[in-house]
């Protein structure tokens, strides 16, 4: 028995303080690389937290925690069994060390998270592609309202120039109603109309049916309105609107056209004589039974003449 333990005593290696030296430095090395490894895993982890929420951080950090006691457990236990272990000559193959090293708690959750950043980017790329064809559906919406306020511009043309034929066909047609239906004087075919209007609504409607309100120049004029007033009313006697008045200064009667007025045929009345209506009443109006003018109100609904070109 004494001998066999001498023989068991002389095979084992005795490890030389070199060697200790040297696997010792490789074990500090190695624990340098981790902690690298570590250094990296808190730099990137905030990014990890801003997908996985409040509530995974706590349970995230804990997982960590004990990931980070494990793997210094590992670099302890591993530099312990170096020191028991034996080292095999050279060229008998690697030891027992690398083996014990080989992976880690801390590794597999560092890979877990370069899983999540690969994710992260992939998401990020499909996003810009989203936004790149967001892009590209606004530009073509952009082209379609450019060409839509086009046709709407050139709708808007077309529908201006319906409207000024259209106006063009109405003073037309009344024209030719006022000279077939009214009483013609020399040049002139004045045309009553039966419907009430304000002094200013007078004017413009006969502008709009292609004539004047009613201005006559002279007592031929005169006689051949009133005529015709007397024939459209009668048996009746209205007041219309004719195209004189003193509205730019009180007392200056001047035609719609401008034209000072120069004869006047003013009703006279022992009670009232006319004009009496001050600055309150600046429009002319002319009777239908007897020709006779009147200073009204300019504001007053009532008949009104209208002239147009013979």
């Amino acid at each position: 028995m004494g001998e066999r333990k001498q023989e068991r005593r002389q095979r084992k290696i005795k490890i030389p303080r070199k060697g200790r030296h040297r696997l010792k430095s490789s074990l500090e090395e190695q624990e340098m690389s981790k902690g690298a490894a570590l250094l990296v895993f808190l730099c990137i982890f905030p990014l990890f937290l801003c997908e996985t929420g409040v509530e995974k951080i706590g349970e995230q950090s804990t997982v960590d925690r004990e990931n980070k006691e494990t793997a210094l457990g590992g670099f302890h236990q591993g530099e312990k069994v170096a020191e028991e272990m034996p080292i095999t000559e050279k060229g008998q193959g690697p030891g027992p060390t690398e083996a014990a090293l080989a992976t880690t708690p801390l590794e597999d959750t560092f890979s877990y998270i370069m899983s999540r950043l690969a994710d992260m980017d992939s998401a990020i790329h499909r996003l810009n592609v989203f936004q790149y064809n967001l892009d590209v559906k606004l530009s073509q919406l952009s082209d379609k309202v450019i060409r839509m306020d086009a046709k709407v511009g050139k709708i808007q043309d077309e529908t201006e120039s319906i409207s000024r034929i259209n106006k063009e066909n109405h003073r037309e047609i009344g024209r030719l109603e006022g000279c077939l239906k009214g009483h013609r004087v020399v040049r002139k075919c004045f045309l009553v109309y039966r419907f009430y209007e304000t002094y200013a609504g007078a004017v413009e409607w006969c502008r709009e049916r292609g004539g004047r309100i009613a201005m006559p120049k002279d007592k031929r004029e005169l006689a051949a309105l009133a005529k015709h007033a007397r024939e459209f009313f009668h048996p009746g006697n209205w007041p219309l609107w004719i195209g004189v008045s003193d509205r730019r200064s009180e007392g200056l009667y001047l035609f719609e056209d401008g034209i000072r007025v120069t004869f006047f045929q003013w009703n006279k009345q022992l009670l009232s004589s006319q004009p009496d209506g001050g600055k309150r009443e600046n429009c002319v109006t002319l009777t239908s039974d007897d020709g006779d003018w009147w200073d009204t109100d300019c504001e007053r609904r009532t008949y009104f003449a209208c002239e147009f070109d013979g």
